[in-house]
């Protein structure tokens, strides 16, 4: 009856949050923020810089944005998984290869989680990874450049959702298919689901020099749900926790009998053992199509590799490689603490939160007190691993985060609300009200051995009032918190670009030392470049053609073309001689069949054009560069395709 009650005022404090949302509007405009210094704390003067970059997954966008905080201000929007015209992401010859997958080429995904790289378990911002949802992938962004640099398609999953994080050193990222499939696929009736398909966990390597990833293994699990994941650190350094659902093996109506179960699982799964079988020859080569694609700074150019085979590690034939910890219920978070003992289990049809210990489950799993196995995996008894239980804390909980302070913050989606409470006593502590229904929350470094405690950041699916309205569709939202003092204090709010479903964050001055302001002309390997005007050509081969441009404030060379016929195939490789820092350039031409092209100082950039007309055709500059930008422009001349005129091309001859 209790429980009754408390879901019941729940559900009542939510409606009254949604439906009174104006009226808390109005008196906080009559307070002003700067009755709590609210305003001060967000506050970044102009010309200074924010204390940390956060890195925000873009979800249906299929991008990743880059923000400050405190200041919330958006920095970059990084090309992912998506086209992006503005950057020509996917559009240009150089990055379409970056986009290519076994499926052909795929112009959009669903990004949802970034994880930074780390050394002894703490970030070091070199590289963020993240995953593509829909067509499983992970992408590797450099943050020197802040540009996505690799993607890999990661064969036999669907719905890539339990990724991309990474071990302690960054010896793997790890993903996780949230749909299991029959593994191979093979066409079979939808109802046969239940002890046919099947799921799988890959772990990806990471070159510690350069970052290249390579598709080290995989492991084939039962057909559950495979939602979350974290890895271990410090003594659980090794093992990798996954949250799982659908346990029953459900095929339809998932809702309803997706949820029968009491209790689901984490699956802790032993990579270090993992490497040990496959030492011992104990994993099998078998088929499988995915597609690798690798930018190369110094040639600006992607390639695209299709590879054939993985190898595979069945976990139901290999003992000690995985075991299963009951957890309550549909878990979705799957969080570990910074000290590597307390694994989080975030039941979403719970009004609790399990915390499972480590050092039970090693404990247990030498006792071998199992209760039962599924499809040859032990599974542990329940109450030899549970650390201890946070108590009736909220409605929905999904995602924990910690501080590094002996603190973590947990947040309720159907109660709106972030709860903190104490690792070890398990006691709630704080509370604050998110608006609204919020998802994921970061705290920067909050997924390593050392947070850096001073914010947390929660993301949130509906916003309703708290913006002005834009129709039917408006922003989603992030809500920054001070939770350096013993008392959540909200800060601020800012939309998101795109669904943010995850993020990442790191002290900036890590990254900014890094970063790279020019592409250096004389480091340009690309075999299009042109390093001088002086070089500057236009060469047929057919009806191909092929313009070897450079650009420069404030002209093009050449900037007059003669002899391009209708149904040439017209490619304008552009090279950006400028070498100073924050001067990109950018081309567009009439009726091209694609994006401008936005390149940066040292930088080379192609884009086809296919002319249809005859005529006279303008190309000008797009970023607005100089005094003179105004003047940057050129025109081509097209012929009918029967013409004889030769090519001829000039810069400041009448």
């Amino acid at each position: 009856m209790k429980k009754i009650i408390h879901l019941i005022t729940a559900f009542a404090f939510l409606g009254m949050l949604i439906s009174c949302g104006n009226n808390s509007q109005n008196i906080k405009k009559k307070q002003g923020a700067l009755g709590s210094n609210a305003a001060e704390k967000v506050y970044v003067a102009p010309g200074e810089y924010d204390e940390y970059y956060a890195f925000i997954s873009g979800g249906f966008s299929g991008q990743l944005s880059v923000y400050g905080l405190p200041s919330g201000r958006l920095f970059k929007v990084i090309p992912v998984f998506s086209q992006d015209a503005e950057k020509a992401w996917g559009y240009n010859e150089e990055t379409k290869p970056m986009l290519n997958t076994s499926h052909g080429f795929v112009p959009w995904d669903d990004a949802h989680h970034p994880d930074i790289s780390q050394t002894n378990g703490v970030v070091d911002g070199r590289w963020v990874f993240i995953n593509g949802n829909n067509t499983p992938r992970i992408a590797k962004i450099d943050l020197t450049t802040f540009e996505t640099t690799e993607i890999i398609e990661i064969p036999n999953s669907a719905g890539n959702h339990s990724s991309s994080f990474v071990t302690e050193n960054t010896e793997y990222v790890v993903a996780g298919t949230r749909f299991s499939v029959p593994i191979p696929q093979r066409d079979m009736p939808i109802k046969e689901y239940k002890g046919n398909f099947k799921g799988s966990l890959s772990f990806i390597s990471v070159d510690p020099e350069d970052g290249g990833m390579d598709l080290k293994f995989q492991i084939m699990m039962p057909g559950f749900d495979y939602d979350l994941a974290h890895p271990g650190r410090g003594a659980s350094h090794g093992w990798f926790f996954f949250s799982t659902y659908n346990t029953e093996e459900a095929s339809t109506l998932m809702e309803v009998n997706a949820s029968q179960n009491d209790k689901d699982f984490i699956a802790a799964v032993n990579w270090k053992k993992a490497e040990e079988y496959i030492k011992a020859g104990k994993g099998k080569m078998m088929p499988a199509k995915y597609a690798h694609n690798v930018y190369n700074e110094k040639t600006h150019t992607a390639t695209s590799t299709m590879k054939d085979e993985v190898l595979m590690l069945d976990a139901s034939e290999l003992p000690g490689l995985v075991y299963l910890l009951p957890t309550p219920k549909s878990p979705h978070g799957c969080d570990v603490d910074p000290s590597g003992e307390y694994i989080v289990g975030n039941g979403k049809l719970s009004a609790n939160l399990t915390i499972h210990s480590f050092t039970k489950m090693l404990a247990a799993i030498e006792a071998k007190k199992f209760d039962g196995e599924a499809y040859g995996i032990p599974i542990l008894k329940f109450e030899d691993v549970l650390a201890g239980v946070v108590d009736q804390a909220g409605l929905g909980p999904l995602h924990t985060e910690f501080d590094g302070k002996g603190n973590a913050y947990t947040t309720f989606f159907i109660s709106s609300e972030v709860v903190k409470w104490k690792l070890g006593t398990w006691e709630v502590v704080d509370r604050q009200p998110c608006y609204y229904s919020v998802g994921h929350l970061m705290i920067p470094g909050g997924n390593s051995r050392e947070p850096f405690g001073d914010y947390v950041l929660a993301m949130n699916k509906i916003t309703k009032d708290r913006y002005l309205p834009t129709g039917p569709e408006v922003t989603q939202s992030a809500q920054l918190y001070d939770i350096s003092g013993d008392k959540m204090e909200l800060l601020l709010d800012f939309p998101t670009i795109g669904e943010p479903h995850y993020a990442a964050g790191i002290r900036a001055d890590i990254v900014m030392k890094n970063s790279k302001k020019i592409y250096k002309l004389e480091e340009n390997e690309h075999p299009f470049a042109v390093k001088t005007e002086a070089d500057t050509k236009v060469v047929r081969d057919g009806n191909v053609v092929h313009v070897y441009m450079t650009m420069i404030r404030s002209h093009f060379a050449p900037d007059n073309i003669e002899g391009i016929k209708v149904g040439d195939k017209v490619y304008f490789h552009v090279t950006n001689l400028e070498q100073d820092y924050d001067v990109p350039h950018g081309i567009s031409m009439i009726g091209a069949n694609t994006s401008e092209l936005l390149i940066m100082p040292g930088q080379t950039e192609t884009f086809l054009w296919e002319p249809k007309q005859v005529g006279v055709w303008p190309f000008y500059c797009t970023d607005f560069c100089s005094a003179l930008h105004q003047e940057m422009q050129g025109y081509v001349r097209v012929s009918p395709a029967s013409s004889t005129l030769p090519l001829s091309w000039s810069l400041g001859e009448d």
